[in-house]
């Protein structure tokens, strides 16, 4: 198994969430390098693009958010190895990270032009890729995205939906997702109560 070291800031979620999930439940030992955000001014002069995520592979270092979490879906049995599969996998982390992406310049606002930038997301594009996961979902069988079985894909869509949910986001309302794709809500529910995530998140709430 290669030496791993992930990079990201202390927080539970964000790019880097799926990632830490997927090598958890997977048993695979990796190195979980945490930072303030204070601390990325410096950081960031290490790495490809000035961006995080990054994982050092036998001290090679990547960049790419999603390609990091297929590479870890791989090492922890949670990518599919069928074509057709890993098709349906790549796909929904695909349209998690381009409502992401809408989304990252949102953050670099503040006041007014905030609130009209997150505004036009939410009466825009956030409802269809929201009303496009529930669709792809249930078309699934309604309990994962691809697989017959937790992937990747979950874990990309747990975080993400999570996020939406927890007030962090001024002016995303927290039933946005209840409201659009309750079908959501529920695989997310579903995902918290997977033994090996209730077991990751409460060991960071006993400290």
């Amino acid at each position: 198994m290669p030496q791993l070291k992930l990079s990201y800031f202390d927080m539970h979620g964000g790019r880097a969430e799926p990632v830490r999930l997927a090598l958890h439940l997977g048993g695979v030992a990796f190195d979980d390098h945490r930072f303030t955000f204070p601390q990325f001014a410096e950081i960031r002069k290490s790495t490809p693009f000035g961006q995080v995520p990054t994982l050092d592979v036998d001290g090679t270092q990547f960049t790419q958010s999603d390609a990091l979490l297929r590479f870890a879906g791989k090492l922890a049995g949670l990518y599919p190895t069928d074509p057709l599969q890993a098709l349906y996998c790549d796909e929904v982390t695909y349209v998690v990270e381009d409502a992401g992406v809408k989304m990252g310049p949102t953050f670099r606002m503040s006041g007014e032009e905030q609130k009209a930038a997150r505004l036009a997301l939410v009466n825009g594009s956030m409802p269809v890729y929201l009303g496009w996961l529930q669709q792809r979902l249930q078309a699934q069988g309604g309990e994962f995205f691809a697989d017959g079985r937790l992937t990747v894909a979950d874990l990309k869509v747990f975080i993400d939906v999570r996020a939406l949910n927890s007030g962090r986001f001024d002016h995303v309302p927290t039933d946005l997702v209840e409201r659009v794709a309750p079908a959501l809500n529920a695989h997310m529910q579903r995902i918290a109560e997977t033994p090996a995530i209730k077991a990751y998140y409460a060991q960071f709430a006993a400290k």
